[in-house]
């Protein structure tokens, strides 16, 4: 019998050792960024997940938590304001999501179909804003759109008729989806101009020797080649308004008024460590945080599908004659 487990024994072994040899190197390399994932992003994740399940609040302390279940994911499906917030979610990250995208894609062709020292400095002024701190960014839109007599809003838009306004007050989804659309555009131009730059110029030369205006060069050539960037642009933009939520924090704090413009993440922000009411509710937050990696994940799964991101990956195939 011990000569029998010695034997399926050998087989493993000899199994292993063939597996660290062909990949201990890698593994070895892959070490620390493997430790980093599960200290700053796995268990972060998973102590979240643990939250959500009890009413870990400032109210009962950390030491005297229970676990409810699923009590905090039925107040929110009870609340009334749940639909209003994610109403506004939905609203913020469609418009400015359909802003980023137009912009930097508009920004990266008018780029780069002209020289390239001015193009050059025409995207360094659009990154600006991006490397900006946050703060400085979001109070020059402040003062910018600061009631009359002030406001360099109301100065530029008084001739044409426009009647001066607190635009934070009267009109603050358009500052706030201004102050994120400039932002994000700067990282599609990015993306987008690079990838234009990558296409052979020959393609270029050949449409305007057959004739083809800058209209039909851009939709017939630039644009069908731009699928995959425009793809990355879209999920990575997608995902990562979905979790901002800071500009609308600087700007408006969720007003005016009573979750005028709150989204989803500053929502969570507000009841665990930020509270109107002075309780922080941690466990709540967590379920809030829970439901919002949810829907990242059900919204970048249907963006993947609905560009066909399959076909996109697929090796080309190399026709031989």
């Amino acid at each position: 019998m011990v000569g029998q487990e010695q034997a399926m024994a050998a087989p493993r072994a000899g199994a292993l050792r063939g597996f660290w040899r062909s990949h201990g190197t890698a593994l070895f390399f892959m070490l620390p960024a493997l430790a980093v994932i599960v200290v700053l992003f796995l268990t972060p994740a998973i102590i979240t997940l643990g939250l959500a399940f009890t009413d870990t609040a400032t109210a009962t302390g950390l030491s005297r938590w229970e676990w409810i279940g699923w009590a905090n994911f039925e107040q929110l499906l009870r609340s009334s304001f749940t639909s209003i917030i994610l109403r506004n979610t939905v609203f913020y990250v469609a418009t400015t999501l359909v802003l980023n995208i137009a912009l930097g894609l508009g920004l990266a062709i008018l780029s780069v179909h002209v020289r390239q020292g001015p193009g050059r400095f025409f995207r360094a002024l659009w990154l600006l804003p991006r490397i900006m701190p946050s703060v400085v960014y979001a109070l020059m839109w402040v003062w910018a759109s600061a009631a009359p007599p002030f406001g360099i809003i109301n100065q530029v838009f008084a001739p044409m008729g426009v009647e001066p306004r607190a635009w934070l007050s009267t009109d603050p989804w358009l500052i706030v989806i201004a102050i994120n659309g400039f932002v994000g555009a700067s990282f599609g131009m990015i993306i987008f101009t690079s990838a234009i730059q990558s296409v052979p110029e020959d393609l270029f030369r050949a449409a305007r020797v057959d004739g083809a205006s800058a209209w039909q060069i851009v939709r017939r050539i630039t644009l069908p080649l731009l699928r995959w960037p425009i793809l990355f642009v879209f999920v990575y933009q997608a995902m990562s308004l979905l979790a901002s939520y800071e500009y609308i924090l600087l700007t408006t704090d969720g007003g005016p008024g009573l979750y005028g413009t709150e989204v989803w993440s500053l929502w969570a922000f507000h009841t665990a460590l930020n509270s109107y009411y002075g309780n922080l509710q941690f466990g709540l937050g967590a379920a809030m945080a829970t439901i919002l990696v949810l829907i990242g994940i059900v919204v970048s799964a249907s963006l993947l599908r609905l560009f066909h991101f399959g076909s996109l990956v697929t090796e080309p195939r190399v026709e031989i004659n």
